[in-house]
């Protein structure tokens, strides 16, 4: 397919999604398979990741499935490895792994403050780090899974998972900086709104219902919003945008 239509076509991509064995991840993986990817998946879960393999496979695409865990950076650099070494190459990486808490900030205690930076921000890093080192002469496109709390509160103590979400933010922000002309990769950010996945089953009953009132649209986003924002900016008709946070939240940032 050529033309405007074909600009998001993954086809002949191979795509490495983290935090792939559950909610939106597995959302990510196979969304980007329909749009023409192999993928490549990894995760801390992997008899969970199994199950998102056989999906990706049953759309007629490639998929490698990969025990990490991405706080560890020899973990992220055996993910991009393996898919290089299964693919022959890397063109897309989704940097969705991440954990949550809803501590209050007198009761967090500085391991549980660490954990959630080492997975969401340091993870992330990490993970861009490896598939730089490995991109080929025609770049890529890293898409890092920002949130609306790095730009705003939810009225939930969620200091350590907002604080990594800020850090998205810049760190979005400096690698387009640094590799966007030097290594031809794009590197952008989405900001997902309220969204039901395996974060949000802790939060209160009825507490992203209450959160409606503030949301301009009315209403939960569903999935596949947000994967179609991510074919977005890892294909083609992004490919003058870069250094980017894109909210998928319904307008809530406007309020």
């Amino acid at each position: 397919m050529s033309g405007i239509l074909g600009s998001f076509s993954l086809e002949g991509k191979v795509a490495v999604v983290t935090g792939a064995s559950s909610g939106l991840g597995v959302a990510f993986a196979t969304g980007l398979a329909e749009a023409g990817a192999d993928i490549a998946i990894c995760a801390r879960r992997v008899e969970r990741l199994e199950e998102t393999k056989q999906r990706v496979e049953a759309l007629g695409r490639r998929c490698i499935a990969v025990e990490a865990d991405v706080a560890n950076a020899e973990h992220c650099d055996r993910v991009i490895t393996e898919a290089v070494a299964g693919f022959g190459h890397v063109d897309v990486l989704i940097n969705n792994a991440g954990v949550g808490t809803a501590v209050p900030a007198t009761r967090e205690t500085p391991e549980a403050f660490s954990k959630v930076i080492e997975i969401n921000l340091n993870g992330s890093y990490f993970m861009a780090q490896a598939f730089a080192r490995n991109i080929g002469e025609d770049g890529g496109s890293i898409v890092n899974i920002g949130s609306v709390l790095g730009s705003t509160t939810a009225f939930l103590p969620q200091a350590a998972y907002a604080s990594s979400k800020a850090a998205i933010i810049g760190l979005t922000r400096d690698l387009a900086q640094q590799w966007t002309a030097r290594k031809r990769i794009r590197v952008n950010a989405l900001a997902p709104g309220f969204f039901e996945s395996e974060m949000t089953e802790q939060y209160p009953d009825g507490y992203l219902d209450s959160m409606m009132i503030r949301v301009p649209a009315g209403r939960k986003g569903e999935a596949h919003e947000l994967v179609a924002a991510a074919i977005f900016l890892a294909s083609d008709a992004s490919s003058y945008v870069t250094g980017i946070l894109l909210p998928v939240d319904g307008g809530l940032l406007t309020t």
